[in-house]
């Protein structure tokens, strides 16, 4: 994608009369693609209305959490965005249209930050995660800081979280050190490739 460390997988959908089969995640062919392996350590799944907005999120390095993000019902417009102090993308995003029925997933590294905007109700989306979750430990993000302009196409108010409604702007969490250093991030992804070698 236009973010680096961030992949934008389409499966190869076997369909017929009675509907369709694809393999939405394969542990050998990503770690293929992205040069390291990505362990699932934890599966969440958020239910949303549409209209909602989740994000924008991503977790303190260490300990760092990369996520495997899919859409298994409903619609949503998902924004991925390089937020890695340091980066020669910084405050780049790319935005794609994630579906149950096109079984489209995203790879989003440790560093990025990431969030969507349900497009129907009952919009359930999965997250392979490769690190457990640690309290404290999640950077939530203004996803209408203007420093970052994302395009989230509203009509009307997104419902959101008071969490999500109060996060701060990319300048704080920048200069409260919330935010991985780039540096830190290639350095982390090289001792996945160093340890799976072993």
């Amino acid at each position: 994608m236009a973010v680096p460390d961030a992949y934008h997988i389409t499966p190869h959908q076997h369909r017929d009369e009675r509907g369709s089969f694809y393999e939405s995640f394969r542990h050998d062919r990503l770690a293929e693609e992205i040069g390291r392996p990505v362990p699932v350590a934890q599966v969440n799944y958020s239910v949303s209305r549409r209209n909602t907005l989740r994000g924008l999120h991503g977790t303190l390095l260490p300990p760092g959490q990369a996520k495997v993000v899919s859409v298994v019902r409903g619609e949503a417009l998902d924004i991925v965005v390089d937020l890695r102090v340091g980066s020669p993308t910084w405050g780049v995003h790319e935005v794609n249209r994630l579906s149950a029925e096109s079984g489209e997933t995203l790879f989003v590294a440790e560093g990025l930050v990431h969030g969507f905007l349900a497009l129907t109700d009952d919009t359930c989306v999965s997250y392979l995660c490769s690190t457990a979750f640690v309290p404290g430990t999640q950077v939530d993000i203004d996803p209408f800081d203007p420093e970052l302009a994302l395009p989230w196409r509203l009509s009307e108010a997104p419902l959101m979280s008071e969490k999500d409604s109060s996060a701060v702007s990319v300048a704080e969490a920048r200069e409260s050190g919330l935010l991985a250093r780039y540096e830190d991030c290639l350095a982390h992804y090289e001792a996945l490739r160093a340890a799976d070698a072993r």
